[in-house]
């Protein structure tokens, strides 16, 4: 499990492409490459990855095609950085929500609004996951658990404050960019139950 406070940005060192698979090697901050262990997991852009080798501060991981598919990590090159989270122990203080690091879908930022010392980013996701995104609730984009703010129809927005933007890669991102969705667990169960209780009335 995850807390969707981002740790940090990895630098990607490697990706070796194959047919609906690949390997991806990521160069983490020193600081956080205490107890690495084949087969633990890091949460990359949000996505629960799994340790396949370590040497020093490089990790390796394995993506498979689901997870090519719904994330946007099958892009990455070297040279970018990802966010990071490593996973949370038992004791750890929970700052953001609860999150898996499995990752629902996509969305596009697709406009940017700087205000002194804030940015505003909108995004636009795909009608079946704008049930989940309620005004006020929890969202997770790239990893990070953020605060949804405004909703309109397929669009929605997160504020932003100068750490978040120092951390993450957000501070660094275009309109255009797809971004790593996971929607608040509780949210998506009270939906999903409302839903099927109303299904079964009008049958």
């Amino acid at each position: 499990m995850f807390t969707g406070i981002v740790q940090g940005t990895a630098t990607v060192v490697t990706t070796v492409i194959k047919n609906q698979f690949m390997q991806l090697t990521l160069e983490l901050p020193k600081k956080h490459c205490d107890n690495l262990q084949t087969g633990a997991s890091i949460a990359v852009n949000g996505t629960c990855l799994t340790i396949t080798a370590f040497t020093d501060n490089q990790v390796k991981f394995d993506l498979i095609m689901e997870t090519l598919k719904v994330t946007n990590l099958g892009v990455l090159k070297p040279g970018d950085k990802v966010n990071f989270e490593r996973a949370a122990r038992i004791g750890d203080e929970i700052g953001g929500h609860l999150l898996s690091g499995h990752i629902h879908g996509q969305a596009a930022i697709s406009k940017i609004e700087q205000p002194q010392d804030n940015r505003i980013i909108w995004f636009e996701a795909e009608p079946e996951l704008m049930k989940y995104i309620l005004p006020k609730g929890f969202v997770a984009l790239n990893g990070c658990s953020l605060t949804i703010g405004e909703v309109k129809d397929t669009l929605f927005n997160v504020y932003l404050i100068p750490e978040t933007l120092t951390v993450t890669t957000f501070g660094a991102s275009s309109p255009g960019d797809m971004i790593n969705l996971e929607v608040d667990s509780q949210t998506q169960a009270v939906v999903d139950t409302v839903e099927r209780y109303m299904q079964q009335r009008e049958s």
